[in-house]
């Protein structure tokens, strides 16, 4: 079950032996714990485990449909051109035809080198668009003492992408968010908002005219910094994520180092984890009625003492 969404050509722990008495275990025998997934070193290879993970995630998702234009943002980061490259990969062998627009929000950074980036985006083969909206000072201006820039920044780009994705005709938004990002966003809102939540791969925003889509959501990060270095994207860092200090995301993805480092198999058992949830098995109540007729009839004694 764990293997899920790692499956296709990783390694995997050999299982361990079955005891003659498996009731003593305290977890059931068939239980076996992938291991972490090797970053193949061949360029081609790794391109095509990338697309496939990616094609799988939007046709479980259903992320795009025939004619969709999908605006593929591009921060400069190396996710954004990871993301550009796969999709126009994708998009050259899909059965669903649709259109790609690269499109960067150039918010005013201070020695951002957008001309790199433009040359880029002029030697990929797809259609780009820069909108210029100067918002790194707004921030600066708005931002309370002791806060980061990533929320305020983040609600300013997510405006402008949406009324840009209107104005240009497109149907859908792509974002260069990765399986630890997914993974790194549940433990924050687990461990500081209190909420059960991750990034959605697809969402509808609330004004109902955007669609919101994360292609690499089953793609772990390290595979992206490979295929990156190999590929030589121009990446360009973040002047304002850069400056900040101690940030909660940051310590999440240290967190989530260590425990990868310990346990091999924890990243890919995390994914799985959020797409396998056991509403019985928390204590939502607007999730799973607990006092109904029909409360715990599927109940087993060993699940009481897990």
């Amino acid at each position: 079950m764990v293997q899920k969404v790692t499956s296709v050509e990783t390694a995997t722990s050999a299982p361990a032996p079955v005891p003659e008495n498996p009731q003593v275990l305290s977890i059931p025998a068939t239980l076996r714990v992938p291991a972490r997934a090797v970053v193949p070193t061949d360029p081609a290879l790794l391109e095509r485990r990338l697309t496939h993970l990616m094609a799988k995630a939007s046709k479980d998702f259903g992320m795009l449909a025939e004619g969709d234009r999908v605006m593929v943002c591009m921060s400069g980061g190396k996710d954004s051109y990871c993301l550009l490259h796969l999709m126009q990969v994708i998009q050259r062998k899909s059965p669903i035809k649709f259109e790609i627009l690269a499109v960067h929000l150039d918010q005013g950074h201070p020695g951002f080198p957008t001309e790199t980036l433009e040359n880029h985006l002029k030697a990929s083969g797809s259609p780009y668009h820069i909108e210029h909206q100067h918002t790194y000072q707004i921030v600066l201006d708005k931002l309370e003492p002791g806060k980061t820039t990533c929320s305020l920044c983040s609600r300013l780009r997510r405006g402008i992408l949406y009324d840009t994705a209107q104005r240009l005709g497109c149907t859908k938004i792509a974002l260069g968010h990765h399986r630890d990002d997914m993974i790194a966003t549940f433990l924050l809102n687990f461990f500081f908002c209190g909420q059960t939540k991750s990034m959605p791969p697809l969402l509808r925003a609330d004004d109902g005219k955007n669609t919101v889509i994360r292609p690499m959501a089953y793609v772990p990060e390290d595979w992206l910094i490979a295929f990156s270095k190999m590929k030589q994207f121009p990446v360009v860092p973040c002047g304002l994520c850069s400056k900040q200090p101690d940030m909660k995301r940051a310590q999440m993805q240290e967190l989530m180092r260590e425990i990868d480092a310990k346990y091999p198999g924890a990243m890919p058992s995390a994914l799985n984890a959020l797409t396998d949830v056991k509403p019985r098995f928390l204590l939502d109540r607007n999730l799973y009625d607990f006092g109904g007729t029909q409360a715990g009839a599927g109940d087993r004694d060993e699940d009481a003492f897990q």
